[in-house]
């Protein structure tokens, strides 16, 4: 086996990246360690070029189940499935880095594959990109990297920035983390957790779960990021120049100078029409319009090329009316909103919840449902066993663009944008102690023209309080763009369709008025200076704090109420050591409670119980269940049923799980000589506790509860 190894530090450990022949047939490969997590990243690229109109890349995130130890998924198929949705999210983390830095008019498939090969205590999503970097950069495949990645977290009451946390530090990170356990009103202590990807100074790549950071603080965790960047990249600058192979030259297309002449006759003239607010649709027509005319001439360009000259020149124009002519395509300021409309509730009174949020052309409609605590999601993955009471789905139908497409399903796009604006919401979600529902909700983007995820982040907020979830307070979130040329640029409030298809940078800001809950950054340059992110971070707060004026004006807070639909949860709390006598053996007494009551009981390891059903149901569930733990003590009264007739008296039975004796003398005030002839079996009497002997055995008396019960009867 041939191997060779390079070695740096980073944040205090010792990062490894070797070379070997384990995936000889790779045009790329490496294997990059921290401590003992450790990833294999491939990189290949096809011989042929792809008949595409756009660059065929894919990146693949492969989780191992060998990689923690452990013997992983469902009882019948002990095998790695579908990618997690971390999985997912992991890959699209390393895919958001590499892609601006491949040339766009590469057509050859170029396919990046990450496996995870160990798992200790460091995220292998970070070493996914180095990784990805390094077998890019070393391969013959055209890519203009390296880039580097760091995660930076941060402890609310510390002004030190912790570079790649572990697990444990970011322990109570939870509600900061899409996927994580159960919000806890511990999860305070830790305020930030960043990922940043970058270049040359630039930073190309963000991902930010925050508890309310502020902008400044973020700002001095991306210049902490950058210094890391700056380091990961001379280390792999230094393996490439060493061993790194000759790149592919990528074949230049030409255009033939009949379609560049039929195209500036025919359609560039017309291009300014797009402006106005339904520029995206626009482009669509004047496209259609052009392969029309492309159709009807006699030049034998192929589509591909055909479509390409189309798109750059809307690429052109956009950058140049913004950053020469100080316009925007619809019109707007550069930090103008469009209009803004929130509702919450009105659809239907059978809904928990649910929330309207409109911003221009993008519409959001938000539904939430509220559950039992054993409704929670089970996460039984690679990197983490959990429990998930808190979730956010999002769907994208393709009747939101006016197109026809497959219904049904979600894509990685999908789970990503959900994830989102689920890691938004997080840290105000109560916590289970004072609110012990599992919340879903569902945003569907009926109508999209920019940041549909930003959108959803707005409708699940009045959702949240349409439903009366005490959420501490609400949150919004709002994308900007980037328009860059040369020195100058310009950063877009708000971007709508052309803006964002054409424009370099989607900077989305998701936060209360009190700080940042959730930051994603995608570009198509190198890179973004760091200037320029912290001017795009103070338009993003001013354009926040104007939708939470909307959301606010509509409803200010949750409602008191919960909607009569929703279930009803009731808490108890019994001694651990209680626990079997409610579940009984084989779970019969928990099942015939459940089967009486039509409620659902989830009890947990430390004696808490919660009973959620409908109020009659829930109430009667509860007080089946005190009567089975419920533990008497001398001078207690209370109504038994008698079980047992004998001479000496009668057992009376108290509970599920309590009797005592009735001892011949404690029935009446007078001589009774024979029990059977006062009690009988099935007849309820009235008892006091008169005392417990030592092996906690009940003494009761009917005659101190009651001294005329035996004469009434």
């Amino acid at each position: 086996m041939k191997s060779k190894k390079y070695e740096m530090e980073i944040g205090g450990e010792k990062l490894t990246a070797e070379f070997n022949d384990l995936a000889e047939n790779a045009h790329g490969s490496v294997i990059v360690k921290l401590g003992d997590t450790a990833v294999l990243a491939t990189a290949v690229m096809s011989k042929g070029e792809k008949d595409s109109d756009y660059f065929p890349l894919s990146v693949e995130y492969e989780e191992r189940f060998y990689a923690s130890g452990q013997i992983l998924g469902s009882r019948f198929v002990r095998r790695e499935g579908r990618p997690s949705d971390e999985a997912i999210l992991s890959g699209r983390i390393v895919d958001r880095t590499i892609r601006p830095l491949f040339d766009d008019s590469l057509r050859n498939e170029v396919q990046v594959v990450v496996t995870v090969l160990s798992l200790d205590k460091y995220d292998p999503d970070i070493l996914g990109v180095v990784a990805a970097s390094l077998a890019l950069g070393t391969s013959e495949i055209p890519w203009k990297g390296p880039v580097g990645a760091v995660r930076i977290g941060k402890k609310r009451d510390s002004d030190e920035f912790i570079v790649n946390p572990t697990y444990e530090q970011r322990n109570l990170s939870s509600h900061l983390q899409t996927g994580g356990a159960e919000v806890s009103e511990e999860a305070g202590d830790y305020e930030m957790d960043l990922i940043a990807c970058g270049k040359d100074g630039t930073i190309n790549m963000i991902e930010v779960g925050a508890n309310e950071a502020g902008e400044e603080t973020l700002m001095k965790a991306l210049e902490k990021a950058n210094e890391v960047i700056g380091k990961l990249q001379k280390f792999q600058e230094g393996i490439i120049k060493e061993i790194g192979k000759e790149k592919v030259a990528i074949k230049e297309t030409e255009v033939p100078e009949e379609l560049k002449k039929a195209f500036e006759e025919k359609v560039l003239s017309k291009i300014g029409s797009i402006m106005g607010e339904a520029g995206k649709h626009k482009i669509y027509a004047l496209e259609d319009e052009w392969m029309k005319v492309l159709d009807e001439t006699d030049t034998e360009a192929d589509n591909k090329i055909a479509r390409k000259l189309f798109h750059d020149a809307i690429n052109d124009f956009v950058h140049k009316i913004t950053l020469e002519e100080d316009k925007r395509i619809d019109g707007r300021g550069f930090d103008e909103l469009r209009p803004l409309f929130a509702k919450a509730g009105g659809i239907s009174s059978v809904l928990h919840g649910s929330g309207i949020f409109y911003r221009g052309g993008t519409h959001i409609l938000s539904v939430l449902t509220l559950g039992a605590p054993g409704d929670s999601q089970v996460i039984d993955g690679m990197e983490s066993e959990m429990k998930k009471r808190y979730m956010h789905h999002y769907n994208f139908p393709p009747f939101s663009v006016g197109e026809t497409g497959r219904v049904g399903g979600q894509n990685r796009r999908m789970i990503g944008h959900g994830a989102l604006a689920e890691k938004a919401l997080l840290p105000v979600i109560p916590s289970k102690e004072s609110f012990p529902y599992t919340i879903r909700i569902v945003s569907e983007a009926l109508s999209s023209n920019g940041s549909t995820s930003m959108g959803s982040v707005c409708g699940s907020s009045l959702a949240l309080m349409d439903a009366g979830v005490p959420i501490k307070k609400p949150v919004a979130g709002i994308a900007s763009g980037l328009m860059l040329g040369g020195s100058k640029h310009k950063v877009l409030t708000d971007i709508q369709g052309p803006e964002d298809e054409h424009g370099d940078m989607d900077f989305k800001v998701a936060g209360t008025r009190d700080g940042v809950t959730a930051v994603q950054m995608d570009v198509k340059v190198n890179g973004i200076p760091l200037p320029i992110l912290k001017e795009a971070f103070e338009k993003a707060n001013k354009a926040r704090m104007k939708i939470l004026d909307v959301i606010e004006e509509e409803i200010k807070e949750p409602r008191k109420q919960l909607s009569p639909k929703a279930p009803r949860i009731i808490s108890i709390k019994i001694k651990p050591d209680q626990i079997g006598m409610v579940i009984g053996t084989g779970g019969k007494v928990i099942n015939e409670i459940k089967e009486n009551t039509g409620a659902e009981i989830d009890i947990e390891e430390d004696g808490t119980i919660y009973i959620t059903g409908e109020a009659i149901g829930a109430e009667k569930a509860k007080a089946l269940i005190e009567e089975i733990v419920k533990v008497f003590k001398e001078g207690d009264k209370a109504v038994g049923e008698v079980v047992r007739v004998a001479d000496f008296g009668a057992i009376v039975k108290l509970g599920p799980k309590s009797d005592g004796l009735v001892h011949v003398s404690e029935i009446a005030p007078f001589r009774v000589d024979r029990t059977e002839t006062y009690l009988k079996v099935g007849m309820k009497v009235p008892i006091i506790i008169k005392g417990i002997d030592d092996k906690g055995r009940l003494k009761l008396s009917i005659k101190d509860a009651d001294p005329n019960f035996i004469q009434k009867k």
